[in-house]
């Protein structure tokens, strides 16, 4: 689990290190606020391209070569983007990077499931889950100093990605020797530990059977997955948007420095942090995954819509980012254990990367949305309010998900 938290927070780093170079890369190369969102956004149309393809690849064959390849390409492409110097240019580099990290999360999510069973699962995927906001927080403190550097007469914002993108291809070689794909290939366990987890896993799949079987395709088409598939890409509509314009917001409320700004966008991700431990815990103890989804989405979206309250100053309004951001962060420890849940293996690994092929739609959408009515000139409190009522409806999606028959709760 350390190490899969650490490639996650490698991955996160890297996907967030546009959001903390956006200033200084706006100012630098003229680029307005719907050129940044298009950019920003145009990430995950090449990311859906091997998101089913990988889920369905890790589930049957190994994450390990799977994983270490896609690291590989991504750390290549996040130096490419600190080279760009037009729109056309960040925009196909973006794209390019989508593509290289495509199928990086859905197959680490299935690859999960190949370790711990149901009753552990939320608590190994917030341990997985917490390296993005760690990423986050650590991130904007490393940016800040790195929009300091004016190396070989390079920008500080062209050094994020350049130095930020080599751990990837480092950390790459060492995954494809490292990783173990499955309990039984592990030489660091005892055999009666392997004996344990197979044990238990089996039962989960025995129990699956037994309620009834399903190829991939028809995973895919069931009303619980295009359900779950919804409720995801609204709610990361929202959760982008929020993460991108962070350092924005903060600095146009407090009227601190680019670098100062930065830092601070951090502080939310450390509180995400707490509330996806708690949340992961409070899961597998109740068993109640749609429950500890709804209620961080609603939360998310009272928090963002008081944040642009008038009159407020700026601690407050702080406060309320930060306390948006650790319930956006916390719906996704149990959302995704709800597919392994419902379906068997193939199924729920296609079905997992369908939810994250749809979820990118989304996840493109908003940062794209968000600039276009930025540049619009429509008020950062409308704006808000949109992106708020996207966590709203993400709930209902969830709350729509019913227990298959046979299934107690879910």
């Amino acid at each position: 689990m350390p190490y899969v938290a650490f490639i996650y927070f490698i991955a996160c780093l890297d996907r967030a290190n546009v959001a903390f170079a956006k200033i200084s890369m706006t100012a630098d190369l003229g680029f307005s606020e719907a050129v940044f969102g298009f950019g920003a956004g145009v990430f995950f149309i090449g990311y859906v391209l091997l998101e089913i393809p990988g889920a369905l690849i890790v589930e049957r064959w190994s994450a390990r070569v799977w994983i270490a390849r896609i690291m590989i390409t991504w750390g290549v492409c996040t130096v490419l983007v600190g080279c760009v110097k037009t729109a056309n240019q960040f925009y196909l580099a973006r794209a390019f990077l989508g593509v290289a990290e495509g199928g990086f999360f859905t197959g680490m999510i299935v690859y999960l499931s190949h370790w711990f069973p149901p009753q552990d699962r939320a608590r190994a995927m917030s341990g997985f889950v917490m390296a993005g906001p760690i990423a986050n927080v650590l991130g904007a403190l490393i940016a800040a100093l790195i929009l300091k550097i004016d190396w070989f007469g390079i920008p500080g914002w062209r050094w994020i990605f350049i130095l930020e993108g080599l751990p990837a291809i480092v950390f790459g070689a060492v995954t494809l020797f490292y990783l173990t794909d499955r309990p039984a290939k592990a030489k660091w366990l005892e055999p009666e530990e392997i004996r344990c987890i197979e044990e238990k896993l089996e039962e989960e799949r025995k129990h699956k059977r037994a309620i009834g079987t399903m190829t991939a395709w028809q995973g895919m088409k069931q009303r619980n997955i295009l359900l779950l598939a919804g409720g995801c890409a609204v709610a990361n509509l929202s959760m982008f948007s929020y993460m991108l314009w962070l350092p924005t917001n903060i600095r146009n409320a407090s009227g601190l420095s680019v670098t100062v700004s930065t830092a601070l966008s951090g502080v939310p991700f450390a509180l995400a942090v707490l509330s996806i431990y708690c949340v992961g815990r409070s899961s597998d103890r109740t068993g109640k995954r749609r429950l500890h989804t709804i209620v961080p989405l609603i939360l998310a979206g009272l928090f963002f819509l008081g944040s642009t309250l008038p009159g407020l100053p700026f601690w407050a309004v702080f406060l309320l980012l930060c306390l948006t951001g650790a319930a956006a962060y916390s719906w996704g420890v149990s959302f995704w254990i709800i597919p392994s849940l419902i379906l068997g293996e193939s199924a729920a690994a296609a079905s997992v990367g369908l939810i994250n092929v749809i979820n990118a739609i989304g996840s493109f959408l908003g940062p794209t949305v968000t600039g276009v009515l930025l540049t619009n000139d429509y008020s950062q409190k409308e704006v808000v309010a949109l992106l708020a009522t996207c966590f709203f409806i993400a709930a209902v999606f969830v709350g729509l998900v019913r227990p298959k028959k046979g299934q107690s709760q879910l």
